[in-house]
């Protein structure tokens, strides 16, 4: 204890004691006057003269008495002031320090809360209920104090034995599923194999996707090379309740036991693939919109009006294909019954207004004549100087006062005064790539066809990036362009129309482009299986709708010569030896085979009872085409370029009268 508390404490008991002094001199004062009193009452009667001396005693008694009164008023009122004074002098010299303040406090308080519970139980004092109540109370806070203890004990006891007899298992733990399949209790190998093996027959199934009553089509997944991460889905599979956290750990393990865990894998798809196939669906569908085009023809402008139509909702379709293929359950897929339907969505959309600004911007070219250089090597191709006979202004208001299909405007053309041909094998002196098909000469009129469209190709070079294609090359396929009736396929059917022949040119040109490893931009496979070359190696093209494109992706220009002579249609492909050549090698792959029908027609004109078979058919076929690049050998690449589906020809069989005609 410091000095400064002593000393007050010191006061504080001396203030003490002089109190307690005054209040006893004041106690025998007052006893000693009752004693008086009670003397002169037992006295009794007396005479006069004493009663007067004892009143004069008792007066001068009273008035000593008074004195003395005042005297201890005074004492008592000098030892207020000074007490005062000594609790001023004790605030101004002690210093009490911030924790004899707080725990000073705390005595307080502490003090306080137990004369509040003296008071309470002062309160209830003798009621035997409260007591009793109290009793109960602390019984029942022991008991609940005593249960939580052992359930604490219990669980991590429990914990404990369950994380041990865990510890060493080597298997994915219980209520675990990949994609719903059930892999509990497996081994990450039986998992795999159990999960693949489903997964295979889940990706079997083909998807159906149809667009009313005239168009359908199918694709298999495998189309567009959809799969599945299963080993990594495994391997977290296997991960659950493995924490290094055993707590987290025994959570999983009951968590997963009652309820379950399901983890779907990662998938990927070849998008690349997947645009392809839609985009086949888009130049196929019934009514698909047919935007303006145009070609030069000789010194004349052809443009072609637009016909508003439909076009298919690429980003709706694809997601669609997409969540087919996802949504799909190996148990659900027990037999061929399992089927899956997609109707093609599409959106009305409105053919774009013929632009002459832009038309004209793309056909105008300064005359330049051809030229190359040897080092470094790079050619200069000859271009014929184009522009329109009038302004573009001019050309847009014909258009926009005609309503018509077709309109065609005067060129003004300035031919170059050297040409590539006239370069001759000089600036190309590389053969990179060959392809041939062959024809019937003595159709003539197919034949005429396909001179007409060769010969448009023919000479044609492409510097490195550049586009070619087909449609704008070769133009429309007029009459008064000189091409001539021929057979086409049409709704199922061989049938003669205008051109026909010309994809065996595009066909031909597609092949050579695949051999000289060039890049195709846009490429559809035939309705039909064709004649001239393998199913999967064939380009068809419809003006206006599906056309056939390939960039330049070499370093050097290109030169196509395109040759149709005595049943040959051949081109070659000509340029600059680059450091590394490659040998390309197409590998078309038949993956299903389509059976076709047979169609009996009644026809009047032939004798009764006759049959003539207007038609052989034969089978559609499903077909996964390779690409397989080697250099000195050794195979650096194979790719999938195309999956391409083929429907099959009808037979149709024209009978006579009273032949029954057997129910198709």
């Amino acid at each position: 204890m410091s000095a400064a508390k002593k000393k007050k404490n010191k006061k504080i008991n001396k203030k003490k004691s002089n109190s307690k002094n005054l209040n006893n001199l004041e106690n025998k004062e007052i006893k000693k006057e009752e004693n008086n009193l009670a003397e002169t009452t037992s006295v009794g009667n007396q005479d006069n003269t004493e009663n007067k001396n004892i009143n004069e005693k008792d007066l001068n008694s009273t008035d000593k008495q008074i004195e003395k009164d005042n005297s201890i008023e005074e004492l008592n009122e000098e030892a207020v002031k000074q007490d005062k004074k000594d609790l001023e002098e004790n605030e101004k010299t002690e210093e009490v320090s911030p924790e004899d303040d707080n725990k000073k406090s705390e005595k307080t308080s502490l003090v306080e809360i137990k004369k509040e519970d003296e008071q309470l139980v002062a309160t209830d004092k003798g009621k035997p209920e409260y007591v009793e109540e109290m009793i109960k109370n602390k019984k029942r806070r022991t008991y609940i104090f005593i249960c939580i203890t052992i359930l604490i004990i219990l669980a991590i006891c429990f914990s404990t034995i369950f994380a041990l007899l865990n510890m060493n298992n080597s298997n994915i733990i219980n209520g675990v599923s990949v994609k719903n399949i059930d892999v509990s209790k497996l081994s990450v190998e039986d998992a795999k194999n159990k999960v693949n093996e489903a997964i295979t027959r889940e990706l079997s199934p083909e998807i159906y996707l149809k667009y009313g009553d005239g168009y359908n089509i199918s694709l298999k997944p495998e189309q567009i090379e959809y799969k599945y991460n299963i080993d990594g889905t495994i391997e977290n599979a296997y991960l659950i309740g493995r924490n290094n956290n055993i707590v987290f750990n025994n959570y999983t393990l009951l968590k997963t036991a009652f309820i379950g865990e399901n983890i779907n894998p990662e998938y990927t798809y070849n998008k690349e693939l997947l645009d392809q196939f839609v985009s086949n669906i888009n130049a196929e569908i019934p009514g698909v919109v047919v935007e303006p085009s145009y070609y030069i023809e000789g010194t004349k402008l052809i443009v072609n009006k637009g016909v508003d139509g439909i076009e298919v909702d690429t980003e709706k379709l694809e997601k669609e294909i997409i969540d087919a293929i996802f949504s799909r359950k190996a148990e659900n897929i027990i037999d061929d019954s399992f089927k899956q339907e997609i109707e093609i969505p599409v959106k009305e959309k409105k053919a774009d207004n013929i632009d002459m600004a832009k038309i004209r911007e793309e056909i105008y070219k300064q005359p330049q004549d051809a030229y190359f250089e040897t080092d470094p090597y790079k050619i200069y191709p000859d271009v014929d100087g184009v522009d329109l006979s009038i302004s573009a202004e001019e050309a847009q208001k014909i258009i926009d006062s005609e309503n018509k299909e077709e309109y065609s405007f005067d060129l003004n053309i300035t031919k170059a005064q050297k040409t590539i041909k006239d370069l001759g094998k000089e600036a190309f002196p590389y053969l990179v790539s060959s392809f041939s098909t062959k024809y019937d000469a003595s159709n003539t009129d197919r034949s005429t066809n396909l001179k007409l469209s060769a010969s448009k190709i023919n000479g044609t070079v492409l510097m490195p990036g550049e586009e070619f294609s087909y449609n704008k090359t070769v133009g429309k396929r007029t009459v008064e362009a000189g091409y001539k009736d021929a057979k086409i396929y049409e709704n199922g059917a061989v049938v003669d129309g205008l051109g026909g022949g010309i994809c065996q040119i595009s066909s031909t040109l597609y092949n050579a482009v695949l051999l000289a490893n060039l890049e195709v931009t846009e490429r559809k496979n035939h309705s039909y299986t064709t004649s001239y070359v393998a199913a999967g190696r064939d380009a068809t093209v419809v003006y206006g709708v599906k056309d056939f494109k390939f960039k330049n992706s070499r370093n050097y220009p290109i030169k196509i010569e395109a040759t149709v002579n005595n049943g040959i249609a051949e081109f070659k492909i000509y340029g600059v030896q680059e450091e590394k050549e490659y040998e390309v090698r197409i590998l078309p792959v038949t993956t299903a085979s389509i059976p076709y029908t047979t169609s009996y027609v009644q026809d009047a004109t032939l004798a009764p009872g006759q049959q003539v078979v207007s038609q052989s058919g034969h089978p559609g076929y499903k077909v996964t085409t390779y690409k397989e690049v080697r250099y000195n050998g050794e195979v650096i690449s194979k790719n999938i370029i195309s999956n391409d589906t083929y429907s099959p020809m009808q037979t149709i069989i024209r009978v006579g009268p009273g032949v029954p005609v057997p129910a198709q």
